[in-house]
């Protein structure tokens, strides 16, 4: 690089986002995500040590991905490239490669790719890398908000070690932002500001995790605030909240979808309606379908309430019929009142281990054939075959029961539902019961 362009670098520094001035140069610096780079983990030492292995960065937006890979560029001693799947393609892994063994052949010197956002590759693009990943000549480091479970080739993944970022706590974003305060040179120290604890916390909290999110909204704050008298901004609560109209809910379909759901799910199974209504306005708010909720809703009133309340299935299915014709926004309404009644149902599992038991015990076991007298009778010559013979009328008979065998020979005796002695299924046990 020369003078020029190092002096335009760095008038381009001084103009760019303060997320991005106050990215941290060091693995001192990088503290956030300590459970990943922190003394004495396995990455810090194979950074440290220059032997860095393939590697996927997960995470949301604003949690260090990319931050880290830059930390590594400025530490390693290997040709550090980087490209957005965004805009590349084969055409530039191939670029990659060719001078990756140029490299190794004439000074012996490794090559780590940096792909950011490495879910947007296709299948093509990722099977293109995986030969030099495998052996060697690519050292790769892909980056992604996706869960790399769902879009990440399998080959790929199984030669890289996974590491998850986490959303960053408040505090750890309050710690960056009174930072990006002080700081002259990257930050916004020369502006003379007075923020709030109530305008930081607040700050923090609408970030939800994102770094990124948190500085450029204090960067607007304190942009737009004018000096007072003494030449100080004073960033208040309410110019805090004027910064971020709204959170931007981080809600994928990769991952987000399948936790959030399985958090309903699991908040409705533990009876638990203050959960229940969370997790479903986390949903809702991320504009997921009511169609998919409904479902979920009708399926687990089946499975986690069963005939403890054989009204919850009615009423999840009504619902579901309901949402469909409403819609939303008024449809909420609907879906939290049958989230609610499963929640607040007695519970029980006896109908999914019923059907549980019996579908294993098809797969299992001989299937006999239909016992003569269980046979139908309702075709030519089935009197003749002896179909039906033995049949005993169970309205024939006091109580409208009577005794006799349903199951074929090698099944008989098994049990496949089980009541609890929850809810309606009290009586169902107590029924049952007193026939055997």
């Amino acid at each position: 690089m020369n003078l020029f362009e190092q002096a335009m670098e760095k008038k381009m520094f001084k103009t760019a986002p303060l997320a991005l001035r106050m990215r941290p140069k060091t693995l001192d610096e990088f503290e956030e995500q300590a459970g990943i780079v922190g003394r004495g983990t396995l990455l810090r030492k194979s950074i440290e040590a220059d032997n860095l292995m393939s590697a996927i960065f997960f995470g949301p937006p604003g949690t260090g991905k990319t931050t880290l890979a830059k930390i590594i560029a400025g530490m390693t001693k290997s040709r550090f490239e980087t490209i957005n799947a965004v805009m590349a393609g084969v055409a530039d892994i191939r670029r990659v490669v060719e001078e990756a063994r140029g490299s190794r052949s004439l000074y012996e010197e490794k090559t780590i790719l940096f792909i950011d956002e490495i879910h947007r590759f296709n299948k093509a693009q990722q099977d293109a890398l995986l030969p030099y990943v495998e052996n060697g000549l690519i050292t790769l480091i892909g980056s992604t908000t996706e869960n790399p479970m769902f879009t990440v080739n399998r080959p790929l993944l199984s030669r890289s070690q996974i590491y998850r970022f986490e959303l960053l706590s408040p505090q750890a974003l309050i710690k960056i932002l009174l930072k990006a305060l002080k700081d002259e040179e990257r930050g916004l120290g020369a502006y003379h500001t007075d923020v709030s604890p109530e305008a930081l916390e607040h700050l923090a909290g609408v970030a939800n995790g994102d770094a990124r999110s948190a500085l450029n909204a204090l960067e607007l704050a304190v942009l737009t605030t004018p000096p007072d008298a003494e030449g100080i901004r004073r960033v208040s609560l309410d110019v805090a909240e004027e910064a971020v109209q709204k959170r931007v809910l981080k809600y994928d379909r990769a991952e987000e979808h399948y936790d959030v759901i399985s958090a309903f799910i699991k908040s409705m199974r533990g009876s638990d309606p203050h959960a229940t209504l969370y997790w479903l306005a986390r949903m809702l708010y991320a504009g997921e379908d009511p169609a998919f909720i409904s479902r979920r809703i009708m399926i687990h009133a089946a499975e986690d309430v069963g005939l403890a309340d054989p009204q919850a299935l009615v009423v999840a299915a009504a619902a579901a019929q309901a949402v469909e014709r409403i819609g939303m926004p008024e449809a909420r309404i609907i879906l939290a009142e049958a989230a609610l009644y499963i929640a607040a149902a007695p519970k029980s599992n006896a109908v999914i281990r019923g059907i549980g038991a019996a579908m294993s015990a098809v797969e299992k076991d001989i299937a006999e054939p239909v016992p003569p007298h269980l046979r139908g009778t309702g075709y030519k010559g089935a009197a003749a075959l002896g179909s039906g013979r033995g049949y005993k009328y169970p309205h024939d008979y006091p109580d409208n029961y009577v005794r006799q065998d349903y199951l074929p020979g090698n099944m008989a005796g098994k049990t496949f539902y089980e009541p609890s002695s929850n809810g309606f299924e009290a009586e169902i046990k107590k029924n049952l019961d007193r026939k055997k």
